[in-house]
């Protein structure tokens, strides 16, 4: 990647120096000047001071790696993103001996006089921006202010406008009530009142939701040291969340089967949603409902679109399909009120920590044996630009305390964008396919700065989904009521509006996609070019759901679409994994702990993920870059789109006389390894056919908001021996080693099509490493979940070799 170009010396002497030379004062002035405190939370942002730096931020990390006393907070997360053109680093000063080592590099620098392994500072200097201590700029983001000054556009000055103020977590609890104290003398001095609050010790949160006039609202856009963004205990001032929401469409009367006489299972999956139609005889013998925060009675029936149409996919997937429903019930804790809307009075991260821990703990936990929770929800407010957000680092908290595995919608964009390739409607329209797809491709690529996830889809321990352009709609109805373009009609891809990644650290996002229709686009406008907009869903382009009543029918059925959908189809093939394990090996697969079944079912939904081939070649082909010396940087871009690719859950689920699956779960302690034998069937020995060997590791990682180390534990499947008897090796079609090292999930795929050699009870071994833990020695031990499958596509005899050599027999299934 090129260097940024520097500034001119004497622009850096004139614009950064005086900031120097007003620390050199305070260094002199010796004694507590600085006023540092001790803080257990390493967050304390009176100690931090703000490096905004020209171009990629590497640099940066590398010089602070080498001087001893100075760390960044968060240092994970400080790698290259392109699409960031005003990086910020946040420099955490632990004592005064930093803070004079930081000046008298700068004063050295300025003399020439930086000596050996202090060059890298050399080109953070000359590529400083600013540097200044961490103040109202850092507590009101851009982006936040833009959606305040959108919402009290018109209004009076004195209109209450309502919002969340997120404060400096102090552990002491004495210090945090008295931070929160002097806000909310601030809030009611200026005219504005309390609404809500909460304190979240587990994930080091404190905030409070609040009303503040027009007038004030102005000075926090204006980011005003006078105003509430210069109050020292505040952290984020940010609008009031906004839930994500679906689109429904073409209700036709419910074709409603009849109910199974056999009794259903308690349930381990948990829905939050909105509230659903409970009585709807798709769902009632199906659904637990807990109406934890009283919200079924002031949600309109008719507006109970959301939680009853996640309901339905999860309990029968897409009607269209005619699939059996579970045979568990699905526990539901309604978080959404009337129009599928948060609650007004209620901060969401809130909200979710008590329906979790209602479930969980307590002398009567109301779904104890919930191990996947549905969250087909998001702040569609809050995009991921590198900054965790507080609902994000709850479920990696709750995942790893109680043994949940969270599935998080990644969210959808529904705005229109530009497609300069076309002129007009018709010249879209009449494009070839390939062409067609070229166009959005490269359109949706110029603008991935702008359709980020929705929080909180990055998720360290959840599972985040994209929706993949499928359905189960017949060919001659799409064709006969379809009026819209179709923007990949030859391509597996994600749909237009789906969020792209990556994560936090850059790691993988979205993981996975799964089904969310074949997403149609509709010109909005005709310049010297076409803006396009995905549309919703219809009969023609849609999953089957059940709906609310509408149109004078009291049982109805709609359609819908998007990461919502493609979210609750995920849980519901993890769900059928969970049974399909509890089916074929009983006790053994039952009496693994919460955190190993459900890091478990996290392995086996991504591992038969892959990237389709012509999708992903086009993406490298339209996106690039050409140097095919560039791959990383080519898969950066695949895996923006795709994650670790389309999901079959069929093929999720069943097995196959061609290839075999294996699981092994546990866990792992500090700085160890696990062997995993793997036996490989005779039958593929000597045909020079394609087969592969793949693996996929997952587990949770404690995480410590706070620490210069987000994500503490790191797992990963070394490089076995033997892959040259097998004739495999690592493919280009998935992100490298590098690239999936990142988040919790860590899978590769070894494929060949020479003839391998194998002899009688070959085996091979799979290693399972433990790395140093990140940040500090974590002594817990970690929970992991393993998938492995042996294929030769058409060779028969696979799966009943390799059953055959395990012990204990097992029946057949997974």
């Amino acid at each position: 990647m090129p260097r940024p170009e520097p500034f001119d010396n004497a622009r850096q002497r004139g614009a950064i120096g005086p900031k120097f030379t007003r620390l050199a004062q305070v260094l002199e002035r010796g004694g507590n000047a600085l006023e540092l405190r001790a803080d257990p939370t390493a967050l304390a942002p009176e100690r931090l001071l703000v490096f905004e730096v020209r171009g990629a931020i590497n640099a940066f990390a590398n010089a602070i790696q080498r001087v001893p006393g100075l760390e960044l907070v968060d240092e994970e997360e400080l790698s290259a993103d392109e699409e960031d053109k005003e990086p910020v680093a946040y420099l955490l000063m632990p004592d005064v001996e930093a803070l004079r080592q930081l000046e008298s590099l700068w004063r050295r620098w300025q003399r020439g006089q930086l000596v050996f392994g202090e060059t890298p500072w050399r080109d953070v200097f000359q590529t400083l921006r600013d540097l200044r201590p961490w103040g109202p700029q850092d507590r009101v983001q851009p982006i936040d202010a833009s959606q305040l000054a959108e919402e009290i556009e018109g209004r009076d000055e004195a209109e209450l406008v309502r919002l969340e103020i997120e404060l400096i977590f102090r552990v002491n609890a004495a210090a945090g009530a008295r931070s929160e104290d002097e806000v909310r003398a601030a809030i009611v001095a200026r005219g504005g009142r309390m609404v809500s609050r909460a304190r979240i010790d587990d994930i080091a949160y404190h905030a409070l939701l609040v009303d503040l006039p027009v007038w004030e609202v102005r000075q926090i856009i204006d980011q005003s040291i006078e105003g509430i963004a210069g109050l020292e205990p505040v952290m984020h001032i940010r609008p009031q969340s906004v839930a994500t929401g679906i689109e429904t469409a073409d209700a036709e009367p419910a074709a409603v089967a009849a109910a199974g006489d056999a009794p259903l299972g308690e349930p381990i999956l948990a829905l939050l949603d909105g509230v659903p139609v409970a009585a709807h005889p798709l769902l009632a013998r199906h659904l637990a409902l807990d109406d934890a925060f009283d919200l079924e009675p002031g949600a309109l029936v008719a507006n109970r679109t959301h939680g009853t149409a996640m309901a339905s996919l999860i309990v029968h997937g897409d009607r269209n399909r005619r699939e059996a429903p579970l045979p568990r019930r699905v526990h539901v804790v309604p978080v959404l009120g009337d129009r599928d809307a948060f609650p007004e009075d209620r901060l969401v991260v809130d909200l979710i920590y008590l329906a979790l821990m209602r479930m969980k703990t307590g002398d009567a936990p109301t779904a104890p044996n919930v191990i996947l929770v549905n969250l087909s929800l998001g702040n569609r407010r809050r995009p991921f630009h590198g900054q965790l957000s507080a609902w994000a680092r709850l479920l990696d908290r709750l995942a790893y305390r109680f043994g949940v595995l969270f599935l998080v919608s990644a969210g959808n964009s529904t705005d229109p964008f530009a497609v300069p390739d076309f002129i007009s409607r018709a010249a879209l329209e009449d494009a070839n396919p390939r062409d067609r797809a070229v166009a959005v491709i490269s359109a949706l690529g110029a603008i991935v700065a702008d359709r980020r996830l929705f929080a909180p889809a990055e998720t360290v321990n959840g599972i985040t989904v994209g929706a993949c352009n499928e359905d189960a709609i017949e060919p001659a109805a799409r064709t006969a009521a379809r009026v819209n373009v179709d923007p990949f009609p030859d391509h597996r891809l994600a749909n237009p509006s789906s969020t792209l990644g990556p994560g936090f650290a850059r790691s993988v996002k979205p993981d996975i996609l799964m089904p969310g229709s074949r997403e149609h686009v509709m010109v909005v406008r005709n310049h010297d070019h076409i803006d396009v907009q995905p549309v919703g869903p219809s009969r023609a382009a849609g999953l089957k759901v059940a709906g609310p009543p509408t149109a004078g029918r009291e049982n109805s059925e709609t359609f819908t679409c998007g990461t919502s959908a493609a979210t609750a189809l995920a849980t519901r093939t993890c769900h059928r994994i969970h049974d399909a394990l509890e089916a074929t090996y009983g006790d053994v697969f039952t009496g693994l702990t919460h955190h190993q079944r459900a890091v478990l079912l996290k392995a086996l939904l991504v591992h038969p993920a892959h990237w389709p081939g012509e999708s992903a070649a086009l993406i490298r082909e339209v996106l690039g870059p050409a140097d095919g010396r560039q791959h990383v940087r080519q898969k950066d871009n695949i895996r923006r789109f795709l994650g670790f690719g389309w999901v079959d859950a069929d093929e999720a689920v069943a097995c196959a006389e061609d290839r075999a699956t294996f699981w092994a779960a546990g866990t792992l302690m500090p700085e160890r390894v696990v062997n995993v034998s793997v036996p490989i069937p005779q039958a593929i020995a000597g045909q020079a056919r394609l087969h592969s060997l793949s693996a996929t590791l997952a587990w949770f990682t404690p995480v410590s908001p706070g620490r210069k180390r987000y994500r503490t534990c790191r797992l990963k499947i070394l490089e076995p021996a033997g892959l040259g008897d097998l004739a495999v090796r690592a493919h280009g079609d998935q992100p490298d080693s590098n690239q999936t090292n990142r988040g919790t999930l860590f899978t590769r795929c070894w494929r060949g099509d020479r003839a391998p050699v194998v002899g009688p009870d070959h085996s091979i071994v799979i290693t399972i490493q433990r790395d140093p833990d990140q940040g500090g020695v974590v002594d817990d031990p970690i929970p992991f979940g393993l998938a492995i499958s042996i294929a030769m596509p058409g060779a028969i005899g696979v799966y009943e070799q390799v059953r055959q050599r395990l012990q204990p027999q097992v029946r057949a299934g997974l």
